[in-house]
């Protein structure tokens, strides 16, 4: 999750700058700098800002991305036959491996459902008056996000082909957004207000998705941290981090390697999602092995759960090694079909081979109160920690192993357990069960 966010902050600060340099003339490093230096403090005050960040430019940003888009289409019809009749510059039928590899770079963007989770988390409880809305913005805003992520795609391939078809020289920068936009705009008003709002537009976008990406990514480095060193360094640092190599890579000029590195990262990240989805499909509801509800408390579950890094682990380096051409050229454009395919045979064997043991390392918190209130949704009640002397949610805590002064219960937090190096607040794990 860490180095998703990283790729596609740097893959879409390079945009901005392209833009900041095609409309104000910023050379391109400077342009990088500037891309990234505005994030930080969009980001510093957490999920709130973003909330309103993102309330209050989405409207502006698409009437921006359609209005043009709509324009050219009611102007010149003959741009969705151009675009539904392309086959290419050099005209040649449909090649399917070509396909496959242009699909790979479009699936790597499938990682980013996991950044909608951080969305998903600040929606209201569900209740029985707000039960569909509830399940319709959850399904849009999270899985769903792939059907928006596919318009864009779609918008931004009708756009380049029209440069490709209708401009001399259109194919050198048709895949620069920017470069896109200005087109289009110029096709409904003067040439310097075009500018503008492109620069406008590709600003607003980038910005928007980039502050999604810094705060994802502070979130997933700072977990990742905590539990291999079991120190707690905050959020801050690691949003700098994050910021920081994005720069690097931007300034490295990423962006002419672009469909090389999505490519590539493509079959990770496919590895990543399918792993999930079989467990929670086959290995949930069909087999049964995987417990129905998530857990995340670290001294609910093992350090590790073979199920998943066995399946992650081959499915991203058999289908790596393809990409890079280890099976055969007539192999190499198919390693997304790979990783998917892998993921999904490897990940219910692995659970049938281990009978689901390493998944929960408990299966009772300790804790005489109810997880989930009347309608389902998590507790709001509050417990106090005995480690770091604050309250948190009831599903955010367990039993103590390390009892009070008076030999009364005592409560711990997830935070207080990823830091506790000694392991002495942690419940002993259930014995083993013998078959009679």
């Amino acid at each position: 999750m860490g180095s998703y966010t990283v790729i596609f902050f740097a893959t879409e600060g390079a945009i901005m700058a392209q833009g900041l340099k095609l409309g104000l003339g910023i050379p391109l490093p400077i342009g990088y700098l500037i891309t990234s230096v505005i994030i930080l403090p969009l980001v510093f005050y957490g999920m709130n800002a973003l909330t309103i960040l993102q309330k209050w430019t989405t409207p502006i940003w698409l009437v921006l991305m359609l209005g043009p888009v709509i324009y050219l289409v009611v102007s010149h019809p003959e741009s969705v036959r151009q675009f539904i009749s392309y086959t290419g510059t050099d005209g040649a039928a449909v090649n399917f491996g070509s396909v496959m590899l242009a699909a790979g770079v479009c699936l790597s963007l499938i990682a980013q459902i996991s950044e909608q989770n951080d969305y998903l988390r600040f929606m209201p409880p569900k209740t029985a008056k707000n039960r569909k809305s509830w399940w319709a913005s959850m399904l849009l805003g999270g899985p769903g996000w792939v059907i928006f992520g596919a318009c864009k795609q779609a918008l931004g391939m009708f756009l380049a082909i029209y440069l490709v078809s209708n401009v001399a020289g259109g194919s050198s920068f048709a895949n620069e957004p920017v470069r896109q936009f200005v087109f289009a705009f110029q096709q409904m008003m003067p040439p310097s207000v075009a500018m503008l709002l492109a620069v406008v537009l590709v600003v607003i976008s980038q910005v928007k998705i980039n502050a999604t990406n810094a705060y994802s990514g502070s979130l997933a480095w700072t977990n990742a941290f905590t539990r291999i060193t079991k120190t707690y360094p905050g959020r801050i640092v690691f949003l700098i981090f994050n910021v920081g190599v994005a720069l690097a890579l931007m300034e490295a000029n990423m962006f002419d390697m672009l469909n090389a590195v999505l490519g590539f990262y493509s079959n990770v990240g496919i590895a990543w999602i399918f792993v999930v989805a079989t467990d929670i499909v086959i290995n949930k509801y069909l087999l049964k092995i995987s417990p129905k509800q998530p857990e995340f408390r670290r001294g609910m579950l093992y350090n590790w759960n073979p199920v998943g890094i066995v399946s992650l682990s081959l499915s991203a380096i058999v289908s790596i090694a393809a990409y890079f051409g280890v099976f055969g050229a007539q192999i190499q454009p198919f390693s997304p079909i790979i990783a998917a395919a892998i993921a999904f045979i490897c990940t219910p064997l692995m659970a049938l081979a281990t009978r689901g043991k390493y998944y929960l390392r408990r299966t009772d918190d300790g804790i005489d109160m109810p997880m989930f209130d009347a309608d389902g949704n998590p507790s709001g009640e509050k417990l106090m920690c005995h480690v770091t002397g604050m309250e948190f949610e009831r599903p955010d805590m367990i039993a103590s192993a390390k009892r009070g002064a008076n030999g009364e219960q005592q409560y711990v937090s997830s935070l207080a357990l990823a830091t506790d190096k000694t392991g002495e607040l942690v419940l002993p794990a259930d014995p083993p069960i013998t078959k009679q």
